[in-house]
């Protein structure tokens, strides 16, 4: 494709790049993932990898999927939230999704879904274990409308959690994204509960892409750049780290 026309520049260690449009942002982004695997696997026998599930995610899934010399037969896949109380065929669940999306796409060495069960504190201890067996070397995140990442949104968000995967509830907002998003039809739909990453868990990855493109993320993404560092926009956490590259569009950066 031709040189990407993305703008680059720091807010403290967090590098951000803004592109002309959504789509250039999925295809740059995915090229970075793609390019950051190979580099691991030339390496290294597996690479660990999570993935995020959301609509704003669709365009650098796909052409995660269309990346070209990636050996998946070498990855294995996470994903770093789920719902609670959806029935396991449900589409909406985000292990149902990811699998339309990339994981029965792609010929991975294993595949972890969050799993619910009847104790999802226990499913969170083991999905935490799987987690710790190995480095985690690369997460695909984005930015929720409330500045949450994975499900730690601002009322549950800890940057000094104890556990690496836990049970939360999921406030308003983050509900009523979800509708927004097209994902449940009504906010009575959308569980009240899930289980997500914690945020020291994310921040241990070796390396960190976050896309996040849409106007309804605009505010989140200039809280996250220009407020302080607080629990109450949970991404800005990002900017402390060195190895995490945040891609906005258009719409979602609010210096354009």
């Amino acid at each position: 494709m031709p040189k990407s026309q993305a703008q680059e520049r720091f807010f403290d260690k967090l590098l951000v790049k803004s592109f002309p449009t959504r789509e250039e942002l999925g295809v740059v982004a995915a090229e970075e993932i793609a390019a950051e695997i190979r580099a691991r696997l030339n390496k290294q026998a597996i690479v660990r990898v999570v993935f995020a599930a959301a609509p704003s995610q669709n365009e650098v899934l796909a052409a995660l999927v269309a990346a070209k010399d990636v050996d998946w037969t070498r990855v294995v896949a996470f994903h770093m939230d789920e719902y609670i109380g959806l029935a396991p065929n449900d589409a909406a669940r985000f292990g149902n999704w990811l699998g339309r999306h990339i994981f029965d796409l792609l010929p991975f060495a294993e595949v972890h879904r969050i799993l619910p069960g009847p104790d999802a504190d226990a499913t969170a201890r083991e999905y935490a274990a799987l987690l710790d067996a190995a480095p985690i070397d690369v997460i695909q995140l984005g930015i929720g409308v409330n500045g949450h990442i994975a499900f730690n949104d601002p009322p549950v968000a800890d940057f000094n959690d104890r556990l690496d995967v836990k049970v939360v509830e999921l406030d308003v907002v983050c509900r009523q994204q979800q509708v927004d998003d097209d994902c449940f039809a009504t906010l009575a739909d959308v569980p009240f509960q899930a289980i997500t990453l914690t945020i020291p868990r994310l921040m241990r990855a070796g390396r960190l892409f976050c896309m996040v493109p849409g106007r309804s993320k605009r505010n989140a993404v200039r809280d996250a750049l220009e407020g302080p560092i607080t629990t109450a926009c949970p991404a800005s956490i990002l900017r402390q780290l060195e190895n995490c590259t945040l891609y906005l569009d258009p719409e979602a950066d609010p210096h354009v």
